[in-house]
């Protein structure tokens, strides 16, 4: 298993480096670039125009090896299918954007409704058809779960939207969102393998799909990932977690995806209470690089806790604190 895990990774990390040089000029020639926000830091004008939607290559690499090496099951199709389908969203935020040149696509409203609607037809699946079941494997508890019965398909709703907005928040510096992924998708590579997951061989693609495209999207990036990217990326490992009866684990591996969603909520709750900056600027990657930090910084040191939280993640499947 562990060496076709390998030949998945570099399949996958191989195709992405060849595709994406053909991907850029594609963009270029459709004008799909970048359009910063007008309230952001400075230093991020220039990046106005960098080619966006590069999502699409991992994505895609994604699908195909996995549907080349993995054994085809109805959860590993649902998992395919929740990214698709979340990158199918981001891409039409991504679209509009181009469209209307203006840095929102989507109407918040628009976004949310569609974004509920696509995680209760996962939740749906989850009761009515996967062999996953509605268990919660509770962190620290030697692998214990429960069962939440009525409460599951609320809380998959929940789970998902939350995850694939907090991971939409945090891809805001080149290589952030690409780097914090990748020990996420390591975590869920050795639970797939541990649990002869399919979602392991998903998760490897995927991990080796974003090594190629990071060598595209590392500082100074010349391709992002768009809503495209990000959303398919939240899709994708909330998907490997319900189906594995972990989303709990995704609170401590993603850690970094939490911080962000949490210092973008405190930041307008702060800021209607008392009508002053609890940030200097959120999501919380930017209040660091108003601080002086160079974005690389930034990059490395959130790079460093997401390793760290996914180890203790593990340790939160292996030992039982009771």
């Amino acid at each position: 298993m562990i060496e076709k895990i390998i030949i998945v990774v570099i399949t996958a990390f191989l195709l992405n480096v060849a595709f994406i040089p053909m991907l850029i000029p594609m963009l270029n020639r459709l004008k799909f670039g970048q359009f910063v926000r007008n309230d952001g830091p400075k230093n991020h004008f220039k990046k106005q125009g960098t080619p966006t939607i590069g999502g699409i290559s991992f994505i895609v690499v994604t699908i195909l090896v996995s549907l080349i090496f993995v054994d085809i099951t109805p959860d590993v199709i649902s998992v395919l299918a929740l990214m698709v389908l979340y990158a199918g969203l981001g891409f039409i935020d991504d679209a509009l954007k181009v469209i209307f040149k203006r840095s929102l696509g989507l109407r918040a409203y628009q976004k949310i409704v569609l974004q509920f609607l696509i995680a209760g037809l996962f939740g749906y699946y989850l009761v009515t058809y996967s062999q996953a079941g509605t268990d919660i494997i509770i962190p620290f508890m030697g692998g214990k779960a429960i069962n939440i019965g009525e409460f599951f398909i609320p809380l998959v709703i929940i789970a998902v939207v939350a995850t694939v907005n907090s991971v939409n928040l945090t891809d805001g510096l080149d290589g952030l969102a690409t780097t914090v992924t990748l020990p996420v998708l390591l975590f869920f590579i050795v639970i797939g393998i541990q649990n002869a997951s399919g979602t392991s061989i998903v998760s490897a693609a995927m991990f080796g799909a974003l090594l190629g495209y990071l060598i595209y999207n590392a500082y100074p990036a010349k391709l992002f990932m768009g809503d495209t990217g990000s959303h398919a990326l939240g899709g994708l490992i909330i998907g490997i977690a319900f189906i594995n009866n972990m989303p709990l684990f995704v609170v401590i591996i993603g850690i970094i995806y939490v911080m962000e969603a949490i210092s973008d909520i405190l930041q307008v709750m702060y800021y209607r209470t008392f009508k002053k900056r609890l940030f200097k600027m959120a999501p919380i990657h930017h209040h660091f690089e108003l601080l002086g930090w160079h974005e690389t910084k930034v990059v490395s040191v959130f790079f460093i806790i997401s390793i760290l939280a996914c180890f203790i993640g593990y340790l939160g499947v292996v030992i039982s604190i009771l």
